[in-house]
């Protein structure tokens, strides 16, 4: 590890002891109000390319760096501690729709370079408030866990170790790129999620290093379950054994239909607690209009109730929603992890814990 990262990391692992930190909002919602075109995505690069490019926000980075990293500065000024990659679609899996799964090992490469300089930059001006970089590692647009085929539920579209492979791929990326952190996110699928987990474990077992991991789940809907059934605290007792720095949620819900499933991991989780809701639920045409004083409003609840170590916004979060966010949690002392009693917990679709106390002949009856 250089010497530059291990510095950073260092500081980022007592800063989050110290006070809450700021992450980012939503990159998607950003690119779409450039209202790009199909030439837009493909500039000279990738005029002659036979798929359409548009909507493959990862590919900005290539085609339009200028514009992605405009929008990390921006989150910055809005009070950002830490800025996500443009990488959530940057695996061979998810680029295949585009026919691009040869620029994996680059799309994440100059995505955390660009993030890094916009970050650096930041913190040679505010050198009392250094910034980070998390390498974003989307889900893919496939699960293990589910047969895409009603007709047939023994199918599978993807395997774990096609999953642990292109996770692998993009995680090399994110690290050379000069990542601090490495962010599993918008998880709606433990299997996934654990061939991600895997992948970063022989990423490190490589580099004979380790780098900070954090993991964010989606909870899909108000059944208050990830897509594949686990409730919050059984998806955290199946990853566990990863040791992130931080476990928390993203996406789909809104801060007040997500409050009680952090609360949940709040209570259980003896690493630090991240979260980063959308602005409320989408509307009829798809967008969000909640206003950042209402998102903020529910986050500094949150805060004063002591269900956070870090926050930001996802999708339909503006840097107003950040700004709002950043001030509305400004001097709230942060969440100190759980100290759950030491037992052994299992998980299914619910989660259960068996005491250490507890004998076998009581197990048995």
């Amino acid at each position: 590890m250089t010497a530059d990262r291990a510095s950073r990391i260092a500081v980022l692992q007592q800063a989050v002891k110290e006070r809450i930190l700021i992450i980012d909002g939503a990159m998607g919602t950003m690119i779409q109000n450039h209202e790009l075109t199909e030439a837009d995505y493909r500039k000279d690069r990738f005029a002659d390319h036979n798929h359409d490019l548009k909507g493959n926000g990862d590919l900005l980075t290539l085609t339009q760096p200028d514009i992605i990293a405009g929008i990390h500065q921006q989150f910055l000024d809005a009070g950002a501690d830490i800025l996500i990659t443009n990488t959530f679609s940057a695996t061979t899996i998810a680029q295949a729709d585009y026919g691009l799964t040869h620029l994996v090992g680059e799309l994440n490469e100059n995505a955390a370079t660009l993030a890094r300089s916009v970050a650096d930059r930041q913190s040679e001006q505010t050198p009392d408030k250094p910034r980070w970089v998390a390498g974003g590692i989307g889900p893919t647009n496939r699960t293990a866990t589910i047969s895409p085929d009603v007709n047939d539920p023994a199918f599978r579209n993807i395997s774990f170790d096609e999953l642990r492979d292109a996770y692998l791929e993009a995680a090399r990326g994110l690290v050379k790129g000069g990542v601090d952190i490495l962010l599993v996110e918008t998880v709606f699928d433990t299997l996934n999620c654990k061939a991600a987990i895997f992948a970063l474990e022989l990423l490190f077992e490589e580099l004979g290093e380790r780098l900070p991991v954090m993991i964010s789940g989606t909870i899909t809907d108000r059944s208050g379950r990830t897509l594949t059934g686990q409730t919050p605290e059984a998806f955290w007792n199946s990853i566990r054994h990863a040791q992130p720095l931080a476990m928390g949620l993203n996406c789909a819900l809104g801060a007040e239909e997500m409050r009680p499933h952090i609360a949940e991991l709040a209570r259980v989780a003896d690493c630090y607690i991240s979260a980063y809701p959308n602005a409320g639920l989408p509307n009829g045409f798809g967008g969000y209009d909640e206003t950042p004083e209402t998102t903020a409003g529910h986050i500094a609840e949150w805060a004063k109730s002591g269900l956070l170590n870090l926050v930001g916004g996802c999708c339909g979060t503006t840097p107003a929603h950040i700004e709002a966010i950043a001030q509305a949690v400004a001097g709230i002392a942060p969440r100190k992890p759980a100290r759950p009693q030491r037992t052994m917990r299992l998980s299914g679709l619910e989660p259960f814990a068996l005491p250490l106390t507890q004998s076998s002949a009581e197990v048995s009856a």
